[in-house]
C-alpha cells in the first residue's frame, strides 16, 4: 500500500499548490488593428524623376506582436524601382500590435504609397479609430485607422511619397489556429509546462501530458518507449506523432509497427504540444490507438542563443538557435550536439546531433508558406538486459551489463531527414485553406541480444550457441501530403449554426528491411530472417462536420476512410527447410490492401458558464505489418473503438481541474516480443477502461503547476488467433495485460522570481521540479515489476547583461543553471520483461522464465550556461 499512500499524498500536495490554467472556450473577439507609432519616409528614386512618374505602390505588410516589421510584399507594383523605395522605408516602421481579447497577435495589414514627382501640402492627421463591433455581429470585416500621411522632410517643395490618406490599412490576422477540442482529455500544453522539469529530449515533454511515461530502454539511437492510458505503445503502435504536418510514425518498420523516432525534434524548440488521449477527431490517422501526439514548433524569444552542458557520465552538449528578430515565431534555426560515455560500466557512450530550421514568409492573396526542414543522426552502444536474480546473486551490477562477447556488441546507430512545406491561409471567418507537401529518408540499423544462448540456425539446423545477437537494419524513403479546408461558421436555420471542413492525406513508402542474427567477434552471419522489399502506398480522405444549436452546446463529428495497398518482395518466403528436397526458389512476391472507415463526434454541453461536460465516441485503426500479409488478402486492420464521459470545470483563478472516465476496445492488440530482437507479435483483443485527473494551476506568469492521474484496469478478452508456430495460444479470462502500470502519476512545477539586482540588473531565479510515479506492471508468466518512483529537478539563475529598468529590452542575458536527473539517485528498471534466456554466469544456465531489466539511469547532474544575444 505504499504506492497507494504516495499518490493520495502527491495529489493532495498538488491540489493545494496555487490555481491553474485556462479559461473557458468562447468565440474570438473582433481584432484590433496595429496603430502606427514610428514611420520613416519614402524616398521617390532619384534616377525617375526625370519621367514624372505619379504611381501607387501597395504592400502586404507583416505585423509581429512586438510592433516590427517581419515581412513585406508588393500587392500592387507601381515599378520596380518604386516598390523598392516603399519596401526599404516600411521595414523601419514601428507599430502598436494587433490585439484581441487583450493579447497580443501576429497581423498582416495593407498599406498603399502614393508617389507624386511635386511637393503636396500636408494633410490632417487620421481621425481616431472606430471601435470594433461586437463579436456577435454579423459586421464587416474589421478595418484599421486610415494611414497617417507622411510628410515631406522640411517642408520643402520636391518630390514625394506619401501613405495615402483615406485608404484603411486592411488587417488580416495571422494567428496560430487553435483546433477544436474533441474531449475532455484533448490536452494543451503550453512552453511554460513543457519547461518546467529538466527534458533532455523531446520525448520527454510527453511526460507533462496525463497517463504519458516515456522510457529510454535501448539507448539514445532507438526510439522511445511510450505508456499512455494503458497502453504499452512500445515504439509508437499505439500513438500517433506529427510535427507539423509530417507523421513520424513508420509503417512495417523491422524494429515495430509505427516506430516513430522523436530525436528529430529538438526540446527547445517545441513551442506548445496537443496530446488527444483518444481518437474522436476525424483528422487522426493511422497508429492513433491510445491517442495523438502533435509538436507545434516556434520560439517566442527572438535572438541568437547558445547552451552549452556538461555533467556526469561526461555528458556533454552544445546548442546554438538563432531565431531573427524581424521575423514570426515559425522562423527560426537550431542545432544541436550531443555525447556521453553513459552510464555503468562503458557500455552506454553515445553521440548524436541534429538541426531543424522553419521560414515562414508571406504570400499574395493573404496565405503564408512555411518551409520545415530537419536532420537527426544518432549512434550509441547498448546494454541490453540483465536477469535479476544475476544482480541479486552479484554477478552482475545494477547498471551493468553481462562481460560476455555478444553482450558487450550491442549497438544501435539512427538516421532521419524530413522537409516539409505547407502554404495556408486562415481568415478571420473561420474559414481556413492549408495544403502541403513532404517527404522523409531515415535509416536504422541495430543488434541487440537480450536471451543469450537460446538461438538455433533455421539455414543450418546444426549451428546453434553462437550467440543470439539479432542484427536488424531498416531503410525508408517516403513522400506524402494533402490538403484541408474548413468553411466559414454559417446559419443553417435560425437557431443552428454550422461549419463544414474536409481534407485528404496521401503517403507513400519505399521500405528495405532486413534481420540477421550474427556471431562476434567478426561479425558473421550465421542465419537469415527477413529479407524483403515493401512498397506502400495509403490513402485517406475525412470529413468534419460542427453543429451549434445554442452558444452552450455543440456537436463535432464526421468520418475517416483510409486505403491501404501493400506491395511485398519477401525474399525469404516460402523457405525450405534444411531437411526438405529443394523443390522452388526461395522467395514470396504478393500483393493485398485493405480499407479502413473511422466515425468520431463529440458532443459539448457547457450547463455552467465555468463547467464543460463532454461525451465522445471515436472508431481508429492500425496499419497491419507488410510480412504478415498474404496474397491478396483483405489486409486487416485493428480496428479500436473509445469512449470518453468527461468534465472540465475552471472557477477562475487560474485554476483548471478535468476528469474523464474511458473505455478502449482493440480488436487485436499486439506485444513487444524480446527473444526475437524485438519483434511485435498478436496477443488477442483487449479491453482497457479507467479514470483521468489532471489539475492546472497557474495563478500568475511566475507559477505554472501541474498534476494528473491516470487509473487503468486493463485485460485480455480472448487467445490470439492459432498458428503453426502456436497452434494453442495460452489465455486466462480476465488476464491482465502485460507492461501496462495501473496507476501513472505526474506533477510538474515551474516556479520564477526576480531576486536581487546586480550593478543595476534584476537577476531572476528560475526552479522547476517533475516527478513521476508507476504502480507495478504486470509482466508475462504470473510477474510482477518494481515500482517506478523518479524526481528531477533544475535550478537556474538569469542577468540582463546590461542595467534597465522594466522598459529595458529583456536581452542579452546570461543564465547559469543545474539539473539533477533522477534526483533520489533510485534503482529503477527503464523497462522490466519476463522471457527465458541463457546467459554463461553459473554452470548449469537456467531455462527457467525469469525477470530481465534494463535499468534506468542513476542520479545525473548537468551543469549549463546559456547566452542570448
Amino acid at each position: 500500500m505504499r504506492w497507494l499512500s504516495f499518490l493520495c499524498c502527491l495529489s493532495a500536495a498538488a491540489l493545494a499548490a496555487p490555481p491553474a490554467l485556462g479559461q473557458p472556450e468562447a468565440r474570438p473577439e473582433a481584432p484590433v488593428a496595429p496603430q502606427i507609432l514610428e514611420h520613416v519616409d519614402p524616398e521617390y528614386p532619384p534616377e525617375r524623376l526625370a519621367e514624372g512618374i505619379d504611381t501607387t505602390v501597395t504592400l502586404f505588410v507583416t505585423v509581429e506582436k512586438d510592433g516590427t516589421v517581419s515581412d513585406a510584399v508588393v500587392a500592387e507594383s507601381g515599378g520596380a524601382a518604386f516598390d523598392d523605395a516603399a519596401m526599404k522605408a516600411v521595414r523601419r516602421w514601428r507599430f502598436s500590435p494587433a490585439m484581441r481579447g487583450g493579447a497580443p497577435l501576429r497581423a498582416r495589414i495593407r498599406v498603399p504609397f502614393h508617389f507624386a514627382p511635386g511637393p503636396h501640402e500636408q494633410e490632417p492627421a487620421p481621425a481616431p479609430a472606430e471601435p470594433a463591433p461586437p463579436a456577435s455581429a454579423p459586421a464587416p470585416p474589421p478595418k484599421a485607422p486610415p494611414a497617417p500621411v507622411e510628410e515631406f522632410a522640411g517642408g520643402v517643395a520636391g518630390p514625394h511619397a506619401v501613405a495615402e490618406p483615406g485608404k484603411p490599412i486592411e488587417i488580416h490576422v495571422q494567428g496560430r489556429p487553435n483546433p477544436p477540442r474533441r474531449a475532455s482529455s484533448d490536452f494543451r500544453i503550453g512552453r511554460a509546462t513543457l519547461s518546467a522539469a529538466p527534458h533532455a529530449t523531446a520525448a520527454d515533454l510527453l511526460r507533462t501530458a496525463p497517463g504519458v511515461h516515456i522510457a529510454h530502454p535501448e539507448g539514445d539511437a532507438v526510439a522511445q518507449r511510450i505508456f499512455l492510458r494503458g497502453f504499452e505503445a512500445e515504439h509508437g503502435q499505439d500513438v500517433e506523432l506529427r510535427v507539423g504536418p509530417i507523421p513520424l510514425n513508420q509503417r512495417s518498420h523491422v524494429h515495430g509497427q509505427g516506430y516513430a523516432d522523436l530525436g528529430v525534434i529538438i526540446p527547445e524548440v517545441v513551442r506548445s504540444l496537443r496530446v488527444v488521449e483518444g481518437v474522436y477527431d476525424p483528422q487522426q490517422g493511422d497508429f492513433a490507438i491510445a491517442g495523438s501526439a502533435y509538436f507545434d514548433l516556434g520560439v517566442e524569444e527572438r535572438g541568437l542563443l547558445l547552451k552549452g552542458t556538461l555533467g556526469s557520465f561526461g555528458t556533454r552538449r552544445l546548442l546554438a538557435l538563432w531565431a531573427p528578430e524581424a521575423q514570426s515565431e515559425d522562423t527560426f534555426g537550431a542545432a544541436a550536439v550531443r555525447a556521453t560515455d553513459g552510464f555503468g560500466d562503458g557500455t552506454r557512450g553515445a553521440v548524436s546531433g541534429g538541426a531543424i530550421g522553419q521560414y515562414r514568409v508571406p504570400l499574395p492573396d493573404e496565405f503564408s508558406a512555411l518551409l520545415h526542414v530537419a536532420a537527426h543522426g544518432a549512434r550509441a552502444n547498448l546494454a541490453g538486459v540483465v536477469r535479476r536474480d544475476d544482480i541479486e546473486a552479484g554477478r552482475v551490477d545494477f547498471h551493468g551489463a553481462y562481460p560476455d562477447v555478444s553482450a558487450r556488441s550491442q549497438s544501435a546507430a539512427s538516421t532521419r531527414l524530413q522537409l516539409a512545406l505547407l502554404v495556408e491561409r486562415a481568415d478571420d471567418d473561420g474559414s481556413r485553406k492549408s495544403a502541403w507537401l513532404w517527404t522523409m529518408a531515415s535509416g536504422y540499423r541495430s543488434r541487440m541480444n537480450f536471451t543469450g544462448y537460446t538461438q538455433r540456425s533455421r539455414e543450418r539446423p546444426a549451428w546453434t550457441g553462437r550467440g543470439d545477437l539479432f542484427e536488424q537494419s531498416n531503410h525508408d524513403a517516403a513522400l506524402g501530403g494533402g490538403f484541408t479546408y474548413s468553411t466559414p461558421e454559417a446559419p443553417v436555420t435560425s437557431w443552428l449554426t454550422g461549419q463544414v471542413a474536409l481534407g485528404a492525406e496521401v503517403q507513400t513508402d519505399w521500405i528495405d528491411q532486413a534481420q540477421n542474427l550474427l556471431q562476434q567477434p567478426q561479425n558473421e552471419t550465421w542465419d537469415r530472417r527477413i529479407d524483403a522489399s515493401i512498397q506502400l502506398t495509403g490513402i485517406g480522405v475525412h470529413g468534419d462536420v460542427l453543429l451549434e444549436p445554442a452558444r452552450w452546446a455543440r456537436l463535432r463529428g464526421g468520418l475517416r476512410a483510409d486505403l491501404l495497398v501493400f506491395d511485398v518482395d519477401d525474399r525469404l518466403g516460402n523457405f525450405i527447410p534444411a531437411a526438405q528436397k529443394e523443390t522452388h526458389i526461395v522467395g514470396f512476391r504478393r500483393t493485398a490492401a485493405g480499407v479502413a472507415f473511422g466515425p468520431r463526434a463529440t458532443l459539448e454541453v457547457d450547463p455552467l458558464p465555468r463547467l464543460r461536460l463532454s461525451a465522445s465516441y471515436g472508431h481508429g485503426y492500425r496499419s497491419p505489418q507488410a510480412l504478415w500479409l498474404e496474397d491478396g488478402e483483405n489486409a486487416p486492420f485493428t480496428a479500436v473503438r473509445s469512449y470518453e464521459v468527461g468534465a472540465t470545470f475552471r472557477p477562475g483563478g487560474g485554476l483548471s481541474a478535468t476528469a474523464a472516465a474511458y473505455e478502449t476496445r482493440l480488436s487485436e492488440d499486439v506485444e513487444a516480443d524480446p527473444t526475437e530482437g524485438g519483434r511485435m507479435r498478436l496477443i488477442g483483443p483487449t479491453t482497457r477502461r479507467g479514470v483521468v485527473l489532471y489539475v492546472q494551476a497557474a495563478p500568475s506568469p511566475m507559477l505554472v503547476s501541474t498534476v494528473s492521474a491516470t487509473f487503468t484496469h486493463a485485460t485480455k478478452d480472448a487467445p490470439p488467433a492459432p498458428t503453426p508456430e502456436d497452434p494453442s495460444p495460452s489465455y486466462v479470462p480476465g488476464e491482465p495485460l502485460p507492461f501496462v502500470p495501473p496507476v501513472v502519476v505526474r506533477a510538474d512545477l515551474s516556479l520564477r522570481r526576480e531576486l536581487v539586482a546586480i550593478a543595476g540588473a534584476p537577476v531572476e531565479g528560475r526552479l522547476g521540479y517533475g516527478a513521476t510515479f508507476l504502480s507495478p506492471q504486470p509482466l508475462p508468466r504470473a510477474q510482477r515489476a518494481a515500482p517506478v518512483f523518479v524526481m528531477d529537478a533544475s535550478l537556474a539563475f538569469r542577468r540582463r547583461l546590461g542595467a534597465g529598468g522594466g522598459d529595458a529590452p529583456s536581452r542579452p542575458w546570461i543564465e547559469v543553471g543545474v539539473e539533477a536527473q533522477n534526483l533520489l539517485d533510485a534503482e529503477y528498471a527503464d523497462a522490466e520483461y519476463s522471457f527465458v534466456s541463457s546467459w554463461p554466469t553459473t554452470p548449469v544456465p537456467s531455462r527457467l522464465p525469469a525477470r530481465h531489466i534494463s535499468a534506468g539511469p542513476p542520479l545525473t547532474i548537468l551543469g549549463n550556461v546559456t547566452l542570448s544575444l
